[in-house]
This record gives structure tokens, sequence and C-alpha cells, in this order.
């Protein structure tokens, strides 16, 4: 089953707006076993809307068109569909009503142009507008189905989840399989060195299909399979999965879309475990990132920022024959991450003390170029490990970059003691 989307609205194509709704349609149609091939975006003109329509028609199963559904003049959409499947328009009586009661509840005159969002194409069935004015249309003809939805994606997702999503089931797959997905999260490796390692997974794919994605400091791996239940779908992706976490141990993190501060903090939680921080470069990014996690203030008790050589020997005890002096370290140097880190966590009595220094740009020295950072990690009772990276990138990359790869290193620590503690065997996230 193919499916085109065609986002209708000027606006679009000046920029104005971002077609988020492309996204989220795209996403739901993968979940129901529908491929979308072709993503189109026609500005508020008749003729080009129906050329548009047409041309998807050739190529696609199923149509989804977003926008123009309102009472202007440029609001086509409906005009368009039932031009091309050469049939009429008439009020939707329930619509209408909508509509009217709008306008009464807000002592407003209603003009006239209004009735237009109560329009249905002639055999369509009338899509209810929860959070809006314009009704939505589902029609089918000559094999082909077409989905009609309003612009603003607040009035957009509802319509789609409550309306057409169970038109779809009930018309349209009425023998489809649906497809079924699972994320994979690593953590310390690229996408290049992550599709070296499966490569022959990767050409050998039929279904399950394996599709590896990255973002900044994480790769995800999707497994994808086409089945009749959820159960069937999760048996077919196991023995894929296991030979993937086989091959890489050491970098996938989690088996769900979660980013990796969300797996340390249940880790953390889970053994009882405090973690602090003292940063430099990152400026409170790597307090920030694994703040955000809900929960987080049971396991992070708390952190310093120290930019100035002055705040790190006066609040984290750095000494000062270590950041200043023509033989000395400085600042930016794995004996100041160590003493960093250890510092933190003996101040704040934690578990885990985390540190971070470097030069993040745009202002370096020969021997401290752009990119050079130094991350400590800090056990109670145990050692302190310290880092050299040498990064690439702005400022902003530098910086993010150095906080996800000191919360790497921390799951790998903390995933090392989890393992020990149940005799060396895995225990999965």
């Amino acid at each position: 089953m193919k499916a085109e989307l065609i986002a209708v609205g000027t606006e679009l194509l000046l920029g104005q707006i971002v077609n988020s709704n492309a996204q989220y349609l795209s996403r739901e149609l993968a979940s129901l076993g529908i491929d979308v091939y072709f993503q189109t975006v026609v500005g508020d003109n008749l003729s080009r809307l129906s050329e548009a329509i047409e041309t998807a028609a050739k190529r696609a199963d199923i149509l989804l068109l977003t926008g123009g559904l309102g009472p202007t003049q440029d609001d086509l959409t409906k005009d368009a569909v039932a031009a091309v499947l050469g049939r009429g328009l008439h009020i939707d009586r329930v619509a209408m009503d909508n509509v009217e009661k709008f306008f009464q509840g807000r002592k407003v005159p209603m003009t006239e142009n209004n009735r237009r969002q109560a329009l249905v194409i002639d055999g369509a069935t009338p899509l209810a507008n929860e959070t809006g004015l314009a009704v939505g249309n589902a029609i089918a003809q000559d094999s082909k189905f077409y989905i009609l939805l309003p612009g603003p994606p607040s009035e957009m997702k509802p319509m789609f989840e409550h309306q057409a999503k169970p038109w779809i089931l009930q018309h349209v797959l009425t023998e489809e399989r649906a497809l079924y997905s699972k994320m994979l999260k690593f953590a310390g490796i690229g996408e290049s060195g992550l599709e070296t390692r499966l490569l022959d997974l990767i050409e050998q794919q039929t279904d399950p299909t394996l599709a590896p994605y990255a973002k900044e400091s994480e790769v995800t791996i999707r497994l994808s399979t086409k089945a009749s239940s959820e159960l069937e779908a999760m048996e077919r992706l196991e023995g894929l999965e296991a030979e993937i976490a086989r091959r890489l141990p050491e970098h996938l993190y989690a088996t769900e879309d979660v980013p990796i501060e969300k797996t340390i903090v249940d880790l953390m939680t889970e053994q009882g475990l405090t973690v602090s921080a003292a940063e430099s470069c990152t400026g409170g990014l790597l307090m920030q990132t694994i703040t955000s996690i809900p929960g987080s203030a049971t396991v992070f008790l708390g952190g310093i920022v120290c930019y100035s050589n002055a705040m790190k020997e006066k609040l984290l005890n750095v000494p000062h024959d270590l950041l200043e002096g023509e033989d000395a370290p400085g600042a930016v140097s794995a004996e100041t991450a160590k003493v960093l880190a250890e510092q933190i966590r003996m101040i704040v009595d934690t578990d885990f003390g985390l540190s971070v220094t470097g030069v993040a740009g745009p202002g370096y020295s020969e021997r401290k170029p752009v990119g050079l950072v130094y991350i400590g990690i800090s056990r109670r009772d145990g050692d302190t490990e310290v880092l050299e990276l040498n990064l690439k990138g702005n400022r902003d990359t530098i910086r993010l970059r150095s906080a996800k790869t000191v919360l790497y290193h921390l799951w790998r620590r903390l995933k090392s003691e989890q393992q020990k503690q149940h005799g060396g065997r895995d225990v999965p996230q």
C-alpha cells in the first residue's frame, strides 16, 4: 500500500511555516504498514492543486491532503478533489451546526464564507473536527482513497487519530498487515562505524529490515517487520536484535527510543547511586542534560560551573600551581579534570563526580586547540578515569559532544558495575 502526502498552502512554499504535518503523518502511516514514497507541497492555486492530485493518484493508492479546508476563497482543497473526481459538494448538516454554534457561543455574526468549512464532497464520509471548524473528508473512488485534513496541527492530529485512522483501518487496510518497529539506541560510535560492524546484516536484509540513522552524539537503529500482531512482530525481530546486541554490547544502551541520560538516571536509581558535576567549557550543559529527565533529583545532587581559574581554586580547591605558571598543565589538562571530578564528588558527597574542561572556541592556542577537551569520572572508594577528547565542530557542537561523551562513559561504568553484581551477565535495559 503506497501513500502520497500533499500539503496545500502558499505559506509553506514561502517558508513562512514548517510542514510538521508531514513528519507526523509519515510516522503514523508507517505504523500502519503504509509506505510513503512521495511528499508534495503545492500553493493555493486550483489548477496546480488539481494537477498534483491527478499525478499522485497515478502513483499512490491513498492520498492524504492537509490544508485548504478553511472559509476563504483560497481554501481550495475540497474544490480541487471534487473536480478531479467529477463530484459535487454539499453542506454537511452536522458540520454546519458546529460552525453556527461556534459563532453563537461567542455572540459574533457568522459571515457567509464560513459555510465553506462545512462542505463535504458528494459521497464522502465527513471527518469531525474536534478542535476547529473545518470538516474533513474521506472518500474512495476507482480503488483510490482520498483523505482531506485541516492544516493546523492542533486540528489535523486529533482528526487523523480519531476519524481518519479508523476509516483507513475499516476501508483501506481490510487485509493488510501492520508495520511494527523497535528502536535500538547507541552511543560512543558514529553511524559509519556502526554500519561497518553490521554491514552484512544491512546488505542481506529483507524482512525484518534494519535502518540506521544518526543524530548528534547518538545513533538509532530501527528494526521493522510487517505482521498481523505485535506479538508476532516482536518474535520476528528478536533474533536480529540479539545479533546486533552481541556485536555492539559496549554501545547499545537502550532497546527503546530514549536518550542516554534517561538510561543513566534509571540505572542509578535502581542501584541507589548519586552523581555530581563540575563543568567549565560546557557551562552547565551536562547538568542541564541530566536534570531534564524526570526523577533525576534522586540521583543528581548538585554541581558547580567554574569558568575562571580563580573560581576553580576557590570553589573546587584546584591547586594554583596546577592552573598558573609557565610549566603548569593549565585549566585544560588531564590533571585539572581529575581534580575537578574528585573535588566535586567529595564536596557534594556523591558516589560519582563528573568533570569537563576544554576549549570550545573561538579562542585557542597552539598547545590547546579548539576541540581539545578533558573529561573526568571519579568513583567513591574507587579510581578516577580521565579521557582526552579531540572534537570537531563549532562551539555548540563541541559543548554538546563533550557532555554526551561524559554520559556515555558514565553509562559504561554503571553497566560494568551492574554486570559484576549479576555475575558478569548482561542486564537488558
